[in-house]
C-alpha cells in the first residue's frame, strides 16, 4: 500500500512560497503566504511552521524566492551591483534566518550550505548575478532532497525494527510504535521522520497501533501527529505525557521512535521536552530506542549535550497563572540510550 493523502507543510509554485499555520491545526486549516525573509523569520520563531527539517526547507527557500525576485525586479537592487555588495546583503539576512530557531540543526546546516556557495563562487569570480543564481538553485535543492531522504530513512529505521523483531522470535506484524512530538510530513517536506518510519510500517501492513506523547505545551502530539495518523487512516492512540511509563507497564511496545533537532558528536540528542523521559522509561522496559534524523542533523562541532543550545520559549506558552515558569523546548539524551538511528 502507497499512501497518497499526506500532509504538507509548504507548497511552493514558482517563487510563491505557502505554510500551512500550524498553530492553527487540527481544527482550522489556513495557508499563509510567505513573502519575505522576514516573513519566514516570523514563522519560524512563532512556530507557524515547526519541526527542524521543515524550518530549514523554509528558510533555504525564502532565501532562494529573494534572491530570484530582486533578479527580476527593474531596476535591480544595489547588492546585485558587485560580489562584494552581494556578499555584505547575503551574509547578515542568512545569521537572520538562523537565529530564529538556534536549537534545529537543519537550520544551520542550510545556512552554512548556503555561505559555502557564496564563498564558493566569491572564490571563482563569478559575478554577483552568477552567485546570485547559484545560491537560488542551492536553497531550492535543500528542500527538494529532504524528501526523498526522509523516505530512505524511514524504510531503514522500519527495517532495522523487523529485523530485530524476527531476531528475537518474534512476529514482525501488528508492531506498537510510540513516539513523541511531531515528526511527520507537518515536520519535514514531505513523508516525516519518526513518524516516517511509523507511516512505513503501516503502509507494510506491520503496524499494530501508533501511540504519540501530548508534547505540552504545544501539543504537538494532541493537534499535529493525530491529525497525520488519522488522516491516513492508521491505527494510533494518545496518551498524557506523564503516562508514558504506564504505558510501557501495560502494552507491549515493540520500539519507540523520535526525531532530533540536533545530535551531538559524542551521540547526546536534542529532541522535544518528554523525549528524555521515554529514552529513560524505554531503557527501564528494555524497548529499542530508535532516533531517525538525517546526517544534516549532527553536529561534529558540539561535544555534547550539555553545549546544545536549549531555547527557552515564552512562559507563557506553558501556562497563565503567576509564578516561575520553566520552558526548555528540548532535552538531550545519552547515547547510550539509542539503540538505532536510521
Amino acid at each position: 500500500m502507497v499512501i497518497e493523502n499526506l500532509l504538507t507543510s509548504l507548497r511552493t509554485d514558482g517563487d510563491k512560497i505557502t505554510i500551512i499555520d500550524q498553530l492553527l491545526l487540527p481544527h482550522q486549516e489556513k495557508w499563509i503566504e510567505i513573502d519575505s525573509i522576514e516573513a519566514a523569520y516570523d514563522a519560524i520563531k512563532s512556530m507557524k511552521i515547526r519541526g527542524a527539517p521543515a524550518i530549514a526547507s523554509l528558510a533555504a527557500l525564502a532565501f532562494a524566492s529573494h534572491l530570484s525576485a530582486a533578479l527580476k525586479s527593474e531596476p535591480q537592487p544595489p547588492f546585485l551591483a558587485s560580489p562584494s555588495a552581494l556578499r555584505d546583503h547575503v551574509l547578515p539576512q542568512l545569521n537572520y534566518l538562523y537565529s530564529s530557531r538556534p536549537t534545529a540543526v537543519n537550520l544551520g546546516a542550510a545556512t552554512r550550505r548556503l555561505q559555502n556557495t557564496l564563498q564558493t563562487g566569491l572564490d571563482a569570480g563569478y559575478s554577483a548575478v552568477e552567485i546570485a543564481n547559484a545560491l537560488i538553485k542551492e536553497g531550492r535543492a535543500v528542500a527538494d532532497e529532504d524528501f526523498g531522504r526522509n523516505r530512505e530513512m524511514s524504510k531503514h529505521g522500519a527495517e532495522w525494527l523487523v529485523e530485530r523483531v524476527k531476531a528475537a522470535g518474534g512476529e514482525p506484524s501488528g508492531l506498537n510504535v510510540m513516539t513523541v512530538c511531531n515528526t511527520g510530513s507537518l515536520a519535514t517536506s514531505g513523508y516525516g521522520t519518526a513518524l516516517g518510519l511509523i507511516t512505513h510500517l503501516f503502509e507494510q501492513g506491520q503496524l499494530g497501533k501508533a501511540y504519540f506523547t501530548q508534547t505540552a505545551p504545544y501539543h504537538q502530539g494532541t493537534r499535529l501527529t493525530a491529525m497525520e495518523l488519522v488522516t491516513i487512516g492508521a491505527p494510533c492512540a494518545m496518551l498524557c505525557d506523564n503516562m508514558v511509563g504506564s504505558l510501557f507497564q501495560n502494552q507491549p511496545i515493540h520500539a519507540v521512535a523520535v526525531g532530533a533537532d540536533r545530535v551531538a558528536r559524542n551521540g547526546d540528542t536534542a529532541n522535544k521536552v518528554g523525549t528524555y523521559n521515554a529514552a529513560v522509561l524505554a531503557a527501564r522496559h528494555n524497548i529499542p530506542f530508535i532516533v531517525v534524523a538525517p546526517v544534516s542533523t549532527v553536529d561534529l562541532d558540539t561535544p555534547d549535550g550539555s553545549k546544545i543550545p536549549i531555547e527557552q520559549r515564552p512562559g507563557i506558552e506553558a501556562c497563565i497563572v503567576r509564578g516561575a515558569v520553566y520552558p526548555p523546548s528540548s532535552s538531550s539524551s545519552e547515547p547510550e540510550l539509542t539503540q538505532a538511528s536510521a
